[in-house]
């Protein structure tokens, strides 16, 4: 049974880009536009997961998606996906699970996500383990890895479509964040 999520995010790119991501690595994947159709999509539809943006149609309509997702009967995983990182207290306060840093290498995002759902899957079969356990040291170490390690363990994309995906999944460089900023 293939896990379902939903992305909420204003930003098209990021919205198509994530979904197409997280498509080939076998998710089944619904997207909202704004914070009002995320809502709507949670109270019609059940979700393994919820990744969504914190500033979207407003600077709280994240936070109104992570609320709506706590509330409903069927307990997602909750992810608040931002390009303006927050203190730990501050999303976990929100209700979210894990804050995510756009932009992400596209490998430490889907083991975070597997992170999540295994400590989600495990917390609600009664361990008593939180998934805010997870910590961003175990995020760092991930991203630590040896260059040749990493390479090693990429898997080899072979269709031009996969490639494009990936390819646009890669995160901006510094020196193009700056530039970007700056405009």
């Amino acid at each position: 049974m293939k896990k379902r999520i939903l992305l909420v995010d204003d930003e098209v790119a990021v919205l198509l880009t994530l979904k197409a991501v997280l498509e080939i690595n076998g998710f089944d994947v619904d997207t909202a536009a704004s914070g009002r159709e995320g809502k709507l999509k949670l109270r019609s539809h059940e979700y393994h997961m919820v990744i969504s943006d914190m500033r979207m149609e407003s600077d709280q309509a994240g936070a109104a998606v992570i609320a709506a997702a706590r509330s409903a009967s069927y307990q997602p995983v909750v992810a608040l996906l931002t390009a303006y990182p927050m203190a730990e207290e501050d999303w976990q306060e929100m209700g979210a699970d894990r804050m995510l840093v756009k932009p992400m290498h596209t490998r430490l995002l889907l083991e975070q996500i597997d992170r999540l759902m295994k400590a989600h899957e495990t917390r609600r079969a009664g361990n008593g383990v939180a998934s805010s356990a997870i910590t961003a040291e175990s995020s760092v170490k991930a991203s630590k890895k040896p260059a040749a390690k990493k390479a090693a363990t990429k898997k080899s994309i072979k269709t031009p479509a996969k490639k494009a995906v990936a390819k646009a999944a890669r995160p901006v460089a510094k020196s193009d964040r700056r530039s970007v900023s700056r405009a």
